[in-house]
């Protein structure tokens, strides 16, 4: 089996979602369930015998330490994470509690396990951290994409938090021998996304005639890559990728943002047009761009595909339909969120 940390949050959760539908070992799902964790994100496993949810922050090192004991897992696989810029600069703090000292105890609990287990599963044991590639910093429009050797120049909190946790993850390897995998994705998007971030936020604003705020110009650039191609870009890093490597994960798809919410409307105005026959895009308002704000972000993801042979299957154009389709089929999840039902938990 594998433990799976912060699999109630978006990626985590289709991680979860998709790791079971493929037929994979059980999985033991530890989610602290802050704001962004979300159980009716999981509500297809329930009754499902390979699916243990537990509530629990990563940085108790007891409780970590009482799973890795009682399930022996083969490997885990590491989502838990605050994950906002935008939040990160209002209260950094959580950032780095989260981010950093809850990565460092998770770190400390599965080295302890990982020592005393037989060479054997100590060979087979594999510890995948999932990271950013806000990490790297921003680029120029015309400089080249990140690579996975690209030094680190983290401009938000969050990103800053995220690079300490890579730092830690390798630092777990060099130092202790701990099999640890790192990759760096850029911007996802799919089912089940919190609807702060864009691509969610503009279409639930969209339907419920509100401003779809764009932060300055909406030049700001971003590869994006649809949820379930990093899934699958996750199970083959677990599968084959080196000890001790970094993969980035890419789309192929540098977009602006303004274009990104353009995309957006035009979907809308096709599938759910307006009772007044207006497009969406005369929603759009432009609001007063955020602090350090970095202006693009570009994967190269080809090491994954030339070592490991993985490659997105979406584009933008397909992944942004399903997208806005899974969110104007699922108005109920919509709702939870937005009322703050969904935190109404036992």
């Amino acid at each position: 089996m594998v433990l799976v940390t912060g699999g109630a949050g978006f990626i985590g959760a289709n991680f979860v979602l998709e790791w079971l539908a493929q037929g994979h070992e059980p999985v033991v799902n530890l989610d602290l369930l802050t704001y962004a964790g979300n159980l009716e994100n999981l509500a297809a496993l329930n009754g499902r015998t390979d699916h243990l949810f537990v509530r629990g922050d990563i940085g108790d090192t007891a409780l970590v330490a009482g799973l890795l004991a009682q399930h022996r897992p083969r490997a885990v696989v590491n989502f838990a994470a605050e994950s906002h810029v935008d939040r990160s600069i209002l209260g950094p703090e959580a950032f780095i509690q989260t981010n950093v000292v809850g990565t460092f105890r998770l770190l400390e609990a599965v080295r302890a396990h990982w020592s005393d287990l037989p060479a054997s599963e100590q060979q087979a044991f594999r510890f995948l951290h999932v990271s950013t590639d806000e990490v790297y910093g921003s680029l120029s429009p015309s400089a080249p994409a990140f690579t996975e050797t690209h030094p680190f120049e983290p401009n938000s909190p969050y990103s800053a938090s995220k690079a300490a946790s890579d730092h830690l993850v390798r630092a777990y390897h060099h130092t202790y021998g701990l099999p640890v995998l790192t990759t760096n994705c850029s911007n996802n998007y799919g089912p089940h996304h919190f609807p702060e971030k864009l691509i969610p936020l503009v279409i639930v604003n969209a339907l419920a005639g509100k401003p779809l705020p764009i932060y300055g110009d909406g030049q700001q650039v971003r590869d994006w890559l649809y949820v379930t191609d990093h899934c699958s870009a996750l199970r083959r890093v677990l599968e084959a990728g080196r000890v001790g490597e970094t993969y980035n994960v890419g789309g192929w798809n540098e977009k602006p943002n303004l274009d990104i919410v353009h995309t957006v409307c035009a979907l809308l105005d096709e599938l759910r047009p307006r009772a007044d026959g207006v497009s969406y895009k005369a929603q759009i308002t432009h609001v007063a761009d955020r602090p350090g704000h970095d202006r693009r972000y570009a994967i190269d993801a080809s090491k994954i595909e030339r070592e490991l042979g993985w490659r997105p299957a979406e584009t933008f154009e397909t992944g942004i339909r399903k997208t806005v389709r899974w969110y104007l089929d699922h108005p109920g999840w919509v709702a939870n969120v937005q009322s703050g039902a969904y935190r109404a938990r036992p």
